[in-house]
């Protein structure tokens, strides 16, 4: 994984939270939030929360006492999923890195989180760090996406893009978001992290934007796939957005546009 591909900076924190979040990230947070209350917890350990998806569907699920700890590694995604959320006294806001958690052992019943896995440079080290925080008969509930011919505008602006930069296409979506599909993979990664229970659900929804140029908007300027095309030709931003959304509107259509989007869903136990 390059190391732009975790660079949730400048502008790129509220873009995502204002385009990425409502187009493919909110229905998955609702089903998350649902999984993870159905537990009952007292205790909630969320890492990779990223702009508060999952913390805005799951905080008003959980119980008046529950401590609910929300970490990410990027300080200003946390900065703007904290700004989001407004006082809650159960929410403690943490930086954190995945891979070394700053928390005693046996802390939480229930460790989430939302398509973060794709990005940790160690998957077995992250979901060991999980189950090291857990007390006996928690849970870790996450989720990450589907291969990228699955995902309909993924696989549309990768496509596009490539177009303006055809001896060096950005392959931030295909490598990182949708690298991590292959669930042989990821049972082999838990039980080498000591997870013996392991379900997998493969979920489909639908994800809906208000144009095509919105959806284009979204990925190449709310993502980091800015980062890789910014780093080839600053310049040529606006032709890449303006090249994803004629082809998605050449396959969606004009006006409000709607296409296929899927994830694995994974609940683990130790």
């Amino acid at each position: 994984m390059a190391e732009n591909d975790k660079l949730f900076a400048g502008s790129i924190p509220r873009m995502y939270d204002t385009l990425m979040v409502p187009l493919i990230f909110e229905a998955y947070a609702a089903d998350m939030a649902e999984r993870v209350a159905a537990f009952a917890p007292a205790a909630v350990l969320e890492t990779a929360a990223g702009s508060g998806a999952v913390t805005r569907a799951l905080a008003p699920r959980l119980g008046a006492v529950a401590r609910y700890v929300v970490t990410d590694l990027n300080q200003p995604m946390l900065d703007h999923a904290a700004a989001r959320q407004g006082p809650d006294g159960r929410i403690e806001w943490r930086q954190a890195d995945a891979l070394a958690l700053p928390f005693d052992d046996a802390s939480f019943d229930v460790v989430c989180c939302q398509f973060g896995a794709m990005f940790f440079p160690d998957r077995s080290a992250g979901y060991a760090e999980a189950r090291r925080v857990l007390r006996p008969g928690g849970h870790f509930v996450f989720n990450v996406w589907d291969r990228i011919e699955e995902n309909a505008f993924a696989d549309d602006v990768t496509r596009a893009v490539a177009t303006v930069f055809a001896h060096d296409p950005p392959r931030f979506l295909a490598r990182t978001p949708h690298g991590y599909h292959d669930t042989a993979l990821i049972r082999e990664d838990l039980r080498r992290a000591g997870f013996a229970d392991i379900r997998i659900e493969t979920l489909e929804k639908l994800s809906r934007g208000p144009s095509a140029r919105d959806v284009a908007m979204a990925y190449c300027q709310g993502t980091p796939l800015r980062n890789e095309i910014e780093a080839r030709d600053a310049r040529l931003l606006g032709e890449a957005t303006d090249r994803a959304a004629q082809a998605i509107a050449s396959r969606h259509g004009q006006g409000p546009v709607a296409g296929k989007i899927q994830a694995h869903v994974i609940v683990a136990a130790g």
